[in-house]
């Protein structure tokens, strides 16, 4: 048993996807025949209706709304006077309007949209964007005189919040609204009906096969119901025939991308109007607390509240980091850990936590990321009479995977020369974790504490920081600054090792480089709302665009009558929305489950209703009989 494709010569009746068909007796998706078909599927009416019109069985296969054009003139036939003018006006403009709506909620627009969406991310990620690096925006309008402003009054250097890259989004959100509603409640409807009843020759569709048997009509039809339920069709007897249909949850799946996009949208909105971020750089035994003021830098949402903040704190109580010693991946970090004790609340009892990279720490909405490490060697300065003036561990910045550091010390109060001066001292330091020895380059060779110095160069005079302008902790203003000169008149430098002290010359103090060496971690505290439900949203657009891809809707119908002999003809056929070869296979299948509980009986010929055959006269004693003409199969059965 095969199912075959309907290969007649009349090409003015074929369907396409959606059950239309073309030139004469062409139907609409609601079913309405045009005036060379004389009927309407949607009262059942099928008595008058063209032979090729498949009718409201070739309807609905999907949920996608109708492309429309534009007609000449929406408003019609305008009355004279100034009333009439109104009354056109009117239903010009409603009819716009309608059309742009239509327009706006195709999926070719929303691909558009989300298109154009893609193309505005792309300025957002390439160009310095003032919400995140307002430095990097000024040395970018620095450096670029001519393409800088032009870039300004576009909104490149604030893509995300621009009028444009805003009306695009919110252009994507209304059509994707305006297409899920129709549909949803289109197929609701659709669940809630019954498949459309067989159409009256059901040769015209793509996929056909009959044989004749000898079991009764009604054994056939019951039969073929509890096979195509079997196959989780929804299935009915209607008449004459069953009619059954399956793959709806390739609707379902369309359906849930869109509303899928629609939750990504929000969630990626909320975030962004809602966010926080922010950096804070902790020395071990240092703690933090989740307000404004202990930032290292900070950047929220526009509709961000410092009272969204978490209140919770913690302190930094150890930085482990080991690193592969030996082969390829020397210096490669291989525990890269961070011990904290936090606590949540005002009274909040205190836990412990390791935060490792990847693995953060979740307080309610926020996160706290590891993000980098470097050192913090303790010093301790001491002016001209012996007093300490300064002590404490001081965070250098590394500049490379070996952890070479730099950064600045700076002691701006408390410390006055050997004639009572009052001034301000301020160190370059180069800090190496392990230096490698006299002769080689000075930088670290591993980002281990192996062989630690400090490289310090020693300057006296004004910072600059009563200036009231603000600079980098890590960086010394050298303008008002003069350097020391050693006993041969050249720049006083030196390498110190853990314990060891170098004396500013003419009894104006010192500078030790204490033993013990601290480990420092940066933290990047994020609070994302609405991450979780991109997350989700993102699943969701998954799974149902595979399932809108890979989930065909098809129809199938069986009909089962006795023929003018008086032997039960059978008759399947089957519909998909768009042309494949599953629609066939899947036919084939059932019809040979069917045909092993109906088999076939030999055809004969199906005598012509429309025309009556004259009875053959007698033959004569000396004529040969006419001989009787070899049966003709239906298309499509099985012959053996």
């Amino acid at each position: 048993m095969s199912a075959t494709r309907d290969t007649g010569a009349r090409t003015d009746d074929r369907t396409d996807e959606t059950g239309r068909t073309d030139e004469t007796g062409r139907t609409d998706e609601t079913g309405r025949t045009d005036e060379n078909g004389t009927g309407d599927t949607a009262t059942g009416d099928t008595s008058t209706r063209d032979a090729g019109d498949l009718g409201a069985a070739g309807a609905q296969l999907s949920t996608a709304p109708r492309e429309t054009v534009v007609p000449g003139s929406f408003g019609g036939a305008r009355a004279p006077g100034a009333l009439g003018w109104l009354a056109w006006t009117g239903r010009e403009v409603t009819g716009w309007a309608r059309w742009i709506w239509r327009q706006l909620t195709s999926m070719r627009v929303a691909l558009i949209l989300l298109f154009l969406l893609s193309l505005g991310a792309i300025p957002g990620s390439l160009i310095p964007q003032s919400g995140t690096d307002e430095t990097k925006v000024a040395d970018f309008l620095a450096r670029h005189t001519t393409i800088g402003p032009i870039y300004e009054k576009l909104g490149l250097f604030h893509v995300y919040s621009s009028a444009w890259f805003s009306a695009i989004y919110l252009l994507l959100f209304i059509s994707l609204i305006g297409c899920i509603v129709p549909r949803t409640w289109q197929f609701v409807g659709q669940l809630r009906g019954r498949p459309p009843r067989a159409p009256r020759l059901l040769t015209r569709l793509p996929a056909y096969t009959t044989w004749r048997t000898a079991a009764a009509p009604e054994e056939v039809r019951d039969e073929a119901l509890k096979l195509l339920k079997k196959r989780r069709f929804r299935a009915h007897l209607d008449g004459d025939a069953v009619a059954a249909e399956k793959g709806y949850l390739r609707e379902v799946g369309n359906l849930a991308f869109h509303i899928a996009l629609i939750v990504m949208l929000v969630a990626f909105a909320w975030g962004q109007l809602f966010k926080s971020e922010g950096n804070k750089l902790i020395v071990e035994g240092d703690g933090f607390a989740n307000t404004l003021t202990q930032y290292d830098d900070f950047k929220s949402g526009s509709l961000f509240d410092t009272n969204d903040l978490e209140p919770f704190s913690f302190v930094l109580e150890d930085f482990e980091g080991t690193y592969e010693e030996t082969g390829p991946n020397k210096g490669t970090p291989r525990t890269y850990q961070a011990k904290v004790d936090y606590s949540v609340g005002a009274d909040g009892k205190e836990q412990k936590k390791t935060v490792k990279v990847n693995q953060p720490l979740d307080i309610d909405d926020s996160k706290v990321y590891l993000t980098a490490h470097g050192y913090a060697p303790v010093v301790t300065v001491r002016d001209g009479k012996g007093e300490i003036v300064y002590q404490q561990a001081v965070p250098l910045l590394p500049l490379d995977s070996n952890v070479t550091s730099t950064g600045a010390i700076k002691v701006m109060d408390g410390y006055k020369d050997a004639k009572g001066k009052q001034e301000q001292l301020g160190f370059q330091a180069f800090f190496l974790p392990a230096y490698g020895g006299e002769g080689t380059a000075v930088v670290s060779q591993f980002p281990a504490l192996l062989n630690p110095v400090l490289n310090l160069t020693a300057y006296h005079g004004d910072l600059g920081v009563d200036a009231g302008l603000p600079q980098s902790v890590y960086q010394l203003e050298k303008k008002n600054m003069k350097e020391f000169k050693d006993s041969k008149g050249k720049q006083l430098r030196e390498n110190l090792k853990p314990g060891e002290t170098m004396q500013l010359p003419n009894g104006a103090g010192s500078i030790t480089f204490e033993k013990g060496v601290k480990e420092w971690a940066n933290f990047q505290v994020t609070r994302q709302p609405g991450a979780g439900w991109a997350l989700a949203g993102a699943f969701g657009a998954i799974f149902g665009l595979a399932a809108s891809l890979f989930i065909q809707r098809r129809r199938v119908w069986v009909r089962a009558v006795t023929g003018p002999d008086g032997v039960t003809v059978v008759e399947m056929a089957g519909l998909g929305r768009s042309e494949s070869a599953k629609v066939p296979e899947e036919l084939g299948a059932l019809a040979g489950h069917l045909y092993d509980l109906a088999p076939g009986t030999p055809d004969t010929p199906d005598p012509d209703p429309d025309t009556t055959a004259p009875a053959p006269a007698p033959a004569s004693e000396n004529e040969h009989p006419t001989p009787e003409p070899p049966a003709v199969p239906a298309e499509g059965a099985e012959t053996k």
